[in-house]
Order: C-alpha cells, then structure tokens, then sequence
C-alpha cells in the first residue's frame, strides 16, 4: 500500500488553526512534502512507552546507504523535529514510526 501523506500547513505571519494530527500507520508508514524548512511536531499519545518515529535518508554516499534518522518519543510527550535537506531526505520525506500512538503534523514556512 502506498505511503500516507502527512498534510503540511504553512506558516506565515498570520495566527494558524492547529490542524489535526495524522494517527501512526506502522504498516504503511508515511510521506511529507518537504522543502528544507519542513518540520514535523510527533505526539506520543501512550502514557506507558516510549516509541520510535524514523527519517529516512534517502541519499547514497559513495554508493553506499546512510543510516536514517532515528528518534525516540518518550511517553506522553511532543518532540519537534526539522526534517532537512532535500538533497538528502528528498522532496517526498519518508517517515516511519513504530506505532499508532504517534501522532503526526507537519508544518513549513510561508
């Protein structure tokens, strides 16, 4: 199955609605458009575990795989996270987590 998109909202000089959080899919993951100033706000919505969302880098250096990004989301807490480059985590950002719990927004500059 295909990805599932995070919406991305942009964020100008106007007060911007929270919009609603995408629920974790650990089976078909997830995909955010990104242009370099791209963030991702995750809640882990368990109150017993810390779970694991991971950023895949999506370039080869000298042929070779580099390892993703991997970030840890401890219970009941928000983690903001700068998905980055597009040279290295591309236009499409792939974004996989280990749980439904997380709760995913995406937001860049406008």
């Amino acid at each position: 199955m295909p990805r599932v998109n995070v919406p991305v909202t942009v964020v100008g000089s106007t007060l911007v609605t929270k919009p609603a959080e995408t629920n974790g899919d650990a089976t078909n993951n997830h995909e955010v458009a990104n242009n370099g100033a791209t963030w991702l706000e995750v809640r882990n919505a368990d109150t017993g575990g810390t779970h694991n969302m991971t950023v895949k880098i999506q370039t080869l250096v000298d042929g070779q795989a580099v390892t993703s990004r991997q970030y840890a989301i401890p219970a009941s807490s928000t983690r903001i996270v700068r998905l980055g480059s597009v040279k290295h985590y591309g236009s499409l950002a792939q974004v996989d987590v280990d749980s439904a719990q997380l709760r995913l927004l995406a937001f860049t500059l406008g």
